[in-house]
Formats: C-alpha cells, sequence, structure tokens
C-alpha cells in the first residue's frame, strides 16, 4: 500500500493520502491480501501498519479466506469470507490480525471513477454502510468483478497505459455499482430511506458543527420537529435529536484521535460555548472524558459489532 503520512508518528492519528507504486496507473491499486501481510510483516518493528489511520482515499476489501477484525470510526467489525468493507476518505480505521486472511484489497482515489458511476454508486455518500455481505447472484457477480480487477491491474503492460486505466476504470465501476444496489434475501432491491430523512440527513452533514437543536432543522427543511423524529426513527433506528448528537460525537472522536487540537479548540470547532459544555457532552455519550478517549483510542479500543 502506497501512502504518504502527513502527520509525525505519534502526533495523533496520520492523515494518508493515496501514491501510486511506481510503473502503476495512477489513482487505483489493487493487492492480494496475502501482499499486503506480507507488506505488514515487514512494517511491523516501526508500528506504521497496525496504528490507526485516516485516509485520504478509498478503501475497498473483499474475503475469500479466514476471519479479520478491523476497526472503523471506532467500531471493530468481524469479517468473513464474502464480506465486503469499505473505507471512505476521512474515516478512522485500523487493521487487525492479517493471519490467514485472502482476499483482496483495492484502494482507489477520489475521482477516479467517472461522475456518473460516482453518483450512481454513491461512493461519497457519507452514511453508506461499512460492511454488506451479499448472497447469491449478488455474490457471484461482485466476485467475478473483484477478480477481473486484480487480473488486469496485475497484468500492465498488455494494453498501451491510456487503454489500461479505462479498462481498470470500467471494471472498478461494476464493482461499486453492484455493491450500491444490492438486493435483500427476497430478491429484490435493498429500500431506500423515505425522503424526509434524507433531507434531514444531508442538512445534518452540513450544518452540525453549526448548530444541534432540532427545531433548527425544522425550520430550514420546512418540516416539523414531530416529522423529523418519526422520519428519523422509522429509517434510522433513533430520534431525530439523538441522530445530531451522533455526528457530533463522531466528528469530535475523529478530532480527537486525528490531532492535538486541546478539547477548547474541538469545543469551538464543533459549535460549543466552552470546553466544559463539550466535556460534559462528550462524557454523558460515552462515560469517558475527551482526553481520556483521545490517549485510549490510540491505543487502539473500539467497540465490536
Amino acid at each position: 500500500m502506497m501512502v504518504k503520512n502527513r502527520q509525525d508518528a505519534g502526533a495523533g492519528i496520520p492523515q494518508v493520502g493515496f501514491a501510486a507504486p511506481a510503473g502503476t496507473p495512477p489513482g487505483l491499486e489493487v493487492i492480494p491480501m496475502g501482499s499486503l501481510r506480507e507488506r505488514a510483516r515487514i512494517r511491523m518493528g516501526d508500528g506504521a501498519f497496525t496504528r490507526p489511520h485516516r485516509p485520504t482515499f478509498h478503501h475497498l476489501m473483499t474475503l475469500t479466506q479466514g476471519t479479520l477484525r478491523h476497526t472503523v470510526d471506532f467500531t471493530e467489525y468481524a469479517l468473513e469470507p464474502g464480506a465486503w468493507l469499505w473505507v471512505r476518505p476521512g474515516q478512522v480505521h485500523q487493521w487487525g490480525d492479517l493471519t490467514g486472511v485472502e482476499g483482496t484489497l483495492l484502494l482507489f482515489e477520489q475521482g477516479f471513477l467517472d461522475p456518473a458511476t460516482a453518483a450512481a454508486a454513491r461512493v461519497d455518500d457519507p452514511h453508506a454502510g461499512v460492511v454488506q455481505i451479499p448472497a447469491g447472484a449478488d455474490r457471484e457477480a461482485l466476485d467475478t468483478a473483484a477478480a477481473q480487477v486484480e487480473r488486469h491491474f496485475l497484468s500492465l503492460g498488455r494494453l498501451p497505459l491510456d487503454a489500461h486505466l479505462a479498462v481498470l476504470r470500467h471494471l472498478l465501476a461494476v464493482v461499486v455499482l453492484n455493491l450500491a444496489h444490492l438486493t435483500n434475501a427476497a430478491g429484490n432491491p435493498v429500500p431506500e430511506p423515505g425522503e424526509a430523512f434524507v433531507r434531514f440527513r444531508a442538512a445534518v452533514e452540513r450544518n452540525f458543527a453549526r448548530t444541534r437543536r432540532l427545531d433548527d432543522y425544522a425550520k430550514m427543511l420546512g418540516y416539523s420537529a414531530r416529522t423529523l423524529s418519526r422520519a428519523c426513527l422509522a429509517d434510522a433506528g433513533i430520534g431525530a435529536k439523538e441522530f445530531i448528537d451522533g455526528r457530533v460525537l463522531l466528528e469530535a472522536k475523529r478530532m480527537l484521535a486525528h490531532g492535538e487540537q486541546p478539547a477548547s479548540r474541538i469545543a469551538a470547532n464543533l459549535g460549543f460555548s466552552s470546553a466544559t459544555n463539550f466535556s460534559k457532552f462528550f462524557h454523558q455519550r460515552t462515560a469517558t472524558s475527551p482526553i481520556v478517549f483521545r490517549a485510549a483510542v490510540r491505543g487502539h479500543t473500539g467497540t465490536r459489532h
């Protein structure tokens, strides 16, 4: 995995930028898990591989053998063969033990896919699921597509570079479009959330650092607070105010994990009137203080999923 750390080790979670390996098409790297395991073994001495990172590019991974525990945004996921995990830019993630794990890791930059594909596959959706487990025809299509991406990536030289890049872009599009349009157990498309919730969710993403008041969102969207609460409960399983607070809490965790800003600066960035109010908000929802959380996450503690 060719990366560039944008922050010194020990100064929090490094933000990692993409750097294509020499001699490969720009914007994409395909790594068999066996090769990744060897890289991890080489880097194990300095701890760089297993430390949490915040990449600026996509990690899309599928397993064919073994079990992997992978932490994304402070939640640990147990991945089995057939599962797909997608870490999007800006999310904090950390590798688990790769022993006995086989599969494929696809790394690609934002902008590698054409805009129409990116939109249709909701590539930049910050609310998309981290783990998906396709079945039946969906799994077969994705397994085939992933194998084709890997095969063509490793066959550089057979085609002119521009043609090779176009083939890889199209093959990756097959993967992400299939992932975005999985069917449920009955073979039907997975239901989309309702319009009210989608609009509310997008408004929270834009404004969570400016306001945490449900009435403000109701006013800006033209809904009643009760309507937003019902919509959020139906589509997210939690109340609207809890959804807002959860988004603020996630960003607080990312900021605490990623850098060295004091709690007072993070509080101000997230719209709190004081560090005291921010600490109270954080403690009520995590049963720990921001400083204790910062120390703990750098020692890798994540909730399991």
